[in-house]
């Protein structure tokens, strides 16, 4: 039986936990992930624990953030003026919102502080800068 490698589409389960043991994702209550190894469909450091696993095979490892998403960047931290929203929204600390920005392009960020001037959304990951643990299991190579 041959092992998974660049270029192998997989179908595998997974569990996601940060160093405290709280589960952050799990594909166990649904139908397993599939992507194409080397193609950039999943984070690169999923890749790593991936390659080389056969089917059937159990494999658990704890990546860095540098192989996840990146570290925080503090530039992706910026404050807007409070009139910015609309006049009756109510802005809470972790809220999503979405902000427009250059040619019709947007994006998803976090509120993180709320003053009376105004709101500081972060646009990192929510899990930029943590070390994650990934718990997978090769279902099949298709």
């Amino acid at each position: 039986m041959a092992a998974a490698k660049d270029g192998d589409t997989v179908r595998v389960h997974y569990t996601g936990t940060l160093d405290d043991g709280m589960v952050f994702d799990t594909s166990r209550e649904g139908e397993p992930m599939e992507f194409t190894i080397g193609m950039g469909m999943v984070i690169p450091g999923f890749e790593k624990i991936v390659i080389g696993m056969n089917v059937g095979e159990n494999r658990s490892m704890k990546l860095t953030a540098e192989d996840c998403y990146g570290p925080r960047r503090p530039e992706m931290v910026f404050e807007v003026e409070r009139g910015q929203f609309p006049p009756n929204a109510e802005p809470t600390i972790g809220q999503q919102v979405e902000i427009g920005f250059g040619a019709g392009q947007t994006m998803i960020v976090a509120i993180s502080e709320i003053s009376d001037a105004g709101v500081t959304l972060d646009a990192n990951h929510p899990l930029a800068g943590e070390d994650l643990t990934f718990a997978v299991e090769l279902v099949e190579i298709l």
